[in-house]
């Protein structure tokens, strides 16, 4: 992306959205739920959880180390169900599903790096000597991201996108649409008239379903009309749809068999679902099944809350933060910012205040943000950023009077 990009008299950006039954995603939560788990049990929990899964089976493999105890065979059980995939209708049954599980404990040489030798000190008592012992725990660069597109500052596509996915998820779950299965996907293209939303182009949604319904095949047209009907035009504004926005729904024209019979799943496959939708860079690391000790997901929070307090701070309309660490060592290696042209202030400047202002050593990240509690599963799907249904404290905008004075601006 480029200041040429922002200046263009029109363009196109597209972000898709995944629902929770979609494989990848499924994964994302049994790991996040795993992580959830433990950590309620011991907050010093270290863990690295993967799942995945095919037609009639969930396996979770990593390295865990923990005070401690997961019955896995039962959180996954749970975690399928949940998500709704409940019998063999749907592909897919969290009573009968194999459950294999290949969880060894983390590298004593990561460890090492992470808890400075070993001491890994109270986390009730955040001492200088404390945050400064604890190291990265792992080499790595993490993307924030912020723009003044919508009220929570994240790009227009991808936020509409969540939204329609989440929709997907209300109206099939409370019965509005009975029709509907797990598996399902969204995707918004929204038109920009030099860097401003103007509206959107085009949507799509493609959901799994049921052959029959009510004891009549389900048509397409059923399907178009119910989507159309009860999330497109109950989540969409009005006021970015016209007559000549394009929607497709069900494009291939049969969606049946979905989920993980349909499709192999893995955690960390859906990246850019988790954060801004391709709009702004990302640093490779996934966030599911880690905890946060992991910068992949504790400085991608922390980078997503400096770039949204730089953003609500009026200065930029829109900011990317770049963080990177290395394994064992407390301080970042570098900070940049890029605000693409549209900074009231030199982008140097700002970063030399983001400096001043945020501590982003992995521990302090985590005492700031307060990141040892069983909250991941629930951003396991529908993003992990400018999620207007949750309280999240990387969302907040309480930087900003001190960026203002750090710059002299107050």
């Amino acid at each position: 992306m480029t200041t040429t990009f922002m200046n263009s008299p029109k363009y196109l950006f597209t972000s898709e959205s995944v629902t929770e039954g979609h494989p990848d995603k499924l994964c994302d939560q049994v790991s996040d739920a795993v992580l959830d788990e433990l950590i309620a049990q011991d907050p010093n929990s270290r863990v690295a959880c993967e799942t995945a899964t095919k037609t009639g089976y969930v396996m979770t493999f990593g390295e865990i180390t923990t005070q401690g105890f997961v019955d896995i065979d039962h959180l996954v059980r749970k975690v399928v169900g949940e998500i709704g995939y409940d019998r063999g209708k749907k592909g897919f049954d969290a009573s009968t599903c194999g459950v294999l599980t290949a969880l060894a404990n983390q590298s004593p040489d990561i460890a090492r790096g992470v808890d400075h030798n070993g001491k890994k000190g109270k986390t009730t008592e955040y001492t200088e000597e404390y945050l400064e012992a604890g190291g990265a725990g792992d080499q790595g660069l993490m993307f924030g991201f912020a723009c003044d597109e919508t009220d929570v500052l994240m790009p227009a596509p991808i936020y509409y996108a969540h939204k329609l996915c989440r929709r997907m998820a209300e109206v099939r779950k409370n019965g509005t649409l009975g029709w509907m299965y797990p598996d399902g996907k969204s995707q918004v293209t929204v038109e920009y008239h030099y860097g401003k939303v103007a509206r959107i182009h085009t949507v799509l949604i493609s959901t799994q379903h049921a052959d029959k319904f009510e004891g009549k095949t389900l048509t397409n047209e059923r399907i178009s009309q119910d989507l159309k009907e009860q999330v497109i035009f109950k989540v969409l504004p009005k006021e970015l749809l016209d007559e000549n926005t394009l929607i497709y729904t069900n494009p291939t024209g049969r969606f049946v068999v979905g989920g993980p019979m349909g499709d192999a799943g893995l955690t960390g496959r859906k990246i850019i679902v988790d954060t801004y939708g391709g709009m702004g860079r990302h640093g490779g690391g996934a966030f599911s099944g880690k905890d946060p000790t992991k910068v992949d997901r504790s400085a991608a929070y922390a980078a997503r809350w400096v770039a949204k307090n730089v953003v609500a701070a009026r200065l930029a309309s829109r900011c990317e933060v770049q963080l990177s660490y290395a394994i064992g060592i407390a301080k970042p290696l570098s900070i940049n910012v890029e605000t693409f042209g549209t900074g009231t202030v030199e982008d140097s400047r700002i970063a030399e205040a983001i400096s001043q202002v945020f501590d982003l050593r992995p521990r302090a990240i985590i005492r700031d943000l307060n990141l040892l509690r069983p909250i991941y599963r629930q951003l396991a799907a529908y993003g992990h950023f400018g999620r207007d249904d949750l309280d999240l404290t990387w969302e907040k905008t309480n930087k900003v009077a001190d960026l203002k004075k750090a710059l002299g601006l107050e």
